[in-house]
């Protein structure tokens, strides 16, 4: 690849810290270094919270409405410009269908304009759903938008911190469901999926382990068939197709020995599942200085036509355009869109 990859970044809810900590990582020089950045949104809001928020007079925001008008250098923020928020109504920290309509129009259209070639890959800013839904798009989440508007009808979600990978059989759903739904095919997709996002990460040969259902991984039948009937047949026709996998591994070690290393990438059965060890690994919390000293990890949706990834965390609305929030997941999503990126491109050009 000879040019650095173009990255899509929306503006995520413009009453969350969406715009604060854009503004923050487009501020390190290095990210210019390894893509051209450039955000989708609303010019103004960026503006504002540069200005008031963060006090920050040297950053020029240059909105555009196209990617070839773009600049790509550093110390200028190009925005690809929805103009879509009345700056004098916009509620700072609060649930608002404008922001939410605002955050879609920026998902929509980062998403058109990867399908289209314009760009390499797509970095997600928060959306708080609640927002999203007064505004009238019903959707749980930034998995479920990029599911419908791009046609996809088999993907999962994967959390990465540093070396610790999860990808999940389901996500957004009750515990009940949540149980219901594992099944071999899906099992096995998600493994596959698993397998696949690895390799182009520049994994080789993916080591992985599944996650059981049940407590001890159901302790042969004693506290559920799950593992038995379902995850156990779906890892046996995924060892057919030579991909390296192990389980179903207990729960309550199964993190500790990926995140030593021992595995790749993890397969857990449920969000909270996957989630949890996740965050406490990459959300850290100060409580001397009562703030958060560091909130990492990235959010990469598998199994869609284009790149995905995201921050993993909300919108933060008590924080909000308070200059405090921290923007260490976005840098992480940005590094992460990146790499799949490059490896992408190489790929293809091969």
């Amino acid at each position: 690849m000879n040019e650095k990859p173009v990255l899509g970044i929306t503006l995520g809810d413009p009453s969350g810290i969406g715009p604060e900590i854009t503004i923050k990582a487009l501020g390190q020089k290095r990210i210019y270094d390894i893509c051209r950045p450039l955000v989708v949104g609303d010019a103004r809001v960026l503006e504002k919270a540069a200005r008031e928020a963060l006090k920050r007079q040297d950053i020029v925001i240059h909105p555009v409405s196209s990617v070839k008008e773009s600049c790509f250098g550093f110390g200028t923020i190009d925005v690809f410009d929805l103009p879509c928020i009345d700056i004098e109504k916009l509620r700072i920290g609060k649930v608002d269908a404008q922001s939410g309509e605002a955050a879609f129009l920026a998902v929509k259209k980062v998403i058109e304009l990867a399908l289209a070639g314009e760009i390499d890959a797509t970095i997600t800013n928060p959306l708080n759903k609640e927002a999203l839904n007064l505004a009238g798009h019903h959707y749980s989440g930034h998995t479920e938008i990029y599911a419908d508007l791009t046609g996809t009808k088999e993907y999962s979600m994967m959390l990465a911190e540093g070396e610790l990978r999860v990808v999940h059989v389901s996500t957004h759903v009750s515990l009940r469901e949540a149980c219901d739904g594992v099944k071999k095919d899906r099992v096995l997709k998600v493994i596959e999926l698993a397998h696949r996002t690895c390799q182009s990460l520049g994994i080789e040969k993916p080591r992985i382990a599944v996650a059981g259902l049940n407590p001890h991984a159901g302790e042969n039948g004693m506290f559920g068939r799950e593992e038995i009937d379902e995850i156990i047949p779906a890892i046996e026709i995924a060892r057919t197709g030579n991909i390296d996998v192990q389980g179903p591994v207990p729960p309550d070690t199964l993190f500790s020995k990926a995140l030593g290393g021992m595995y790749d990438i993890v397969v857990a059965m449920y969000h909270d599942q996957g989630h949890i060890p996740l965050k406490v690994v990459g959300f850290r919390y100060d409580k001397a200085l009562g703030k958060w000293q560091a909130v990492n990890g990235v959010n990469i949706t598998l199994g869609l036509p284009i790149i995905r990834s995201s921050v993993d965390h909300g919108t933060a609305f008590g924080h909000a355009w308070q200059g405090s929030a921290n923007e260490s997941s976005l840098v992480n999503a940005i590094e992460y869109g990146v790499r799949l990126a490059i490896n992408k491109n190489n790929t293809q050009g091969a």
